[in-house]
C-alpha cells in the first residue's frame, strides 16, 4: 500500500476486489475500453483516464463511448481525440473488455445489441462502476456504491496503487466527479470525494477549465434548447416534468447531450419530489429522473422499468408514444403518493 493509504472505504469493496481489478487491467497486453451510450462528463472522463493510464504502461487499447457520441462540452478533456467509432473497435479471443460507469450491459446500446458474443461469457469482463444498481456482470467487478462517480472509484484504485498522476489524468478524474457531483454539490459528495478531489488539484487538474466547460460557457443552441424544453414544463404536484424531441433539437441546432442539465433545474422546483426529462426517440423514450428529497429513492421507480442508477438520480427507457409516457407518469404518482400516505 502506497502513501495514499486511507482513501478505501470501510463500506466499499474489499480491498482484494481492488487489487483484483488492478492485477487485470495491469496484466492484460491489450484492451477494449468502453463507457455507456448518451454519455455524461463521468462516463467520458473515466473512458479516458483509463485509456491514459494503461496507454502509458504500453498497453495496446482501443476506447469508444458506445454510441459514438461525443457531447461538445467535453471535448477539452485530454485524449478525446485518440477515440475510436464504436463500429472500428476489434475485440479479439484474448482482449481484455472494461467497462466504466455502465451499469449493466444494456446501457451500451448499439454496441450491445451489435455484439451480444461479447456478453455470453467468452470474453474477460473488468466491471468498472459507482451505481447502486450494477448488475455484477463482469468477470472482475470494482463496484463502490458509496462513490459520488466512477472517477472517484478509478482516482482512488491509481492513488492506491501507486499510478503515477499527471496533470492530464488528473484533470480527467476531477472532471467525472465535478459533473457527476454539480460540482461537489450533490448528496452523494462525502468526505472522501473532496479528498480526492484536493488530492487531484494538487496534482495539477484544472479546476478552472473544468468548470468552464461543465457549468459556466454554453452554446447559445443550449440556451434554445433549454428555454423551449423549460416553457413546456408541467408540474403535476408531486412530478414537474418535460420532453425533448427531435424537432425541438432540430429547431435549435442543439444535440441532446446539451438537455442533460435540465432535470437537475427541474427537480429544485419548490414543493415537487421529482423532476422528470423525457427524450422522444425512435424506438421510446429516455427518461432521466431525479429527486432532492432523501424519503424518495428515484432509482426505486427506475427500477421497475428495466433501469436504474441512485436514489437521487436514475434513468430508464419507456415504449413510444404519450400514452405510455402518461402510463409511466402515472405509476410514478402512485409510488410517491405511497410515500406520503406513509408519513
Amino acid at each position: 500500500m502506497t502513501q495514499s493509504d486511507g482513501f478505501l472505504n470501510h463500506d466499499g469493496p474489499p480491498r482484494d476486489a481492488w487489487q483484483a481489478t488492478w492485477d487485470a487491467l495491469a496484466g492484460a497486453p491489450s484492451l477494449v475500453v468502453v463507457t455507456h451510450a448518451n454519455p455524461d462528463a463521468d462516463g467520458v472522463a473515466s473512458l479516458l483516464a483509463v485509456c491514459r493510464v494503461l496507454t502509458a504502461r504500453g498497453k495496446q487499447v482501443q476506447a469508444a463511448v458506445a454510441d459514438g457520441t461525443l457531447p461538445e462540452t467535453l471535448r477539452f478533456l485530454p485524449g478525446t481525440d485518440t477515440l475510436r467509432a464504436p463500429e472500428d473497435l476489434n475485440l479479439a479471443p484474448d482482449d481484455l473488455l472494461v467497462l466504466v460507469d455502465c451499469a449493466d450491459e444494456p446501457r451500451l446500446g448499439p454496441l450491445y445489441r451489435a455484439h451480444p458474443e461479447w456478453f455470453d461469457g467468452s470474453h474477460r469482463i473488468v466491471n468498472i462502476d459507482h451505481h447502486v444498481t450494477n448488475t455484477r456482470f463482469g468477470t472482475v467487478n470494482l463496484i463502490d456504491a458509496e462513490a459520488a462517480a466512477t472517477c472517484e472509484v478509478l482516482a482512488v484504485l491509481f492513488l492506491e496503487m501507486g499510478v503515477s498522476i499527471d496533470a492530464a489524468l488528473a484533470t480527467c478524474l476531477l472532471a467525472g466527479i465535478e459533473g457527476d457531483t454539480l460540482g461537489l454539490r450533490t448528496p452523494s459528495t462525502t468526505s472522501r470525494t473532496l479528498r480526492v478531489a484536493a488530492e487531484l488539484l494538487d496534482r495539477g487538474a484544472d479546476l478552472d477549465t473544468i468548470v468552464d466547460h461543465l457549468f459556466r460557457v454554453k452554446p447559445f443552441s443550449t440556451i434554445r434548447l433549454w428555454g423551449n424544453a423549460l416553457s413546456r414544463a408541467v408540474w403535476t404536484g408531486d412530478i414537474v416534468w418535460t420532453e425533448i424531441t427531435p424537432e425541438m433539437l432540430a429547431e435549435s441546432g442543439a444535440t441532446a447531450a446539451e438537455g442533460e442539465g435540465i432535470v437537475n433545474f427541474l427537480a429544485g422546483t419548490r414543493g415537487a419530489l421529482v423532476g422528470a426529462l423525457f427524450y422522444e426517440q425512435a424506438d421510446g423514450w429516455r427518461v432521466s429522473l431525479r429527486s432532492i428529497r432523501e424519503d424518495v429513492d428515484v432509482a426505486e421507480i427506475a427500477r421497475r422499468y428495466g433501469g436504474g442508477g441512485h436514489s437521487r438520480a436514475a434513468g430508464c427507457r419507456v415504449p413510444p408514444g404519450i400514452e405510455a409516457r402518461e402510463r409511466f407518469l402515472s405509476d410514478v404518482a402512485g409510488y410517491l403518493a405511497g410515500i406520503s400516505a406513509a408519513r
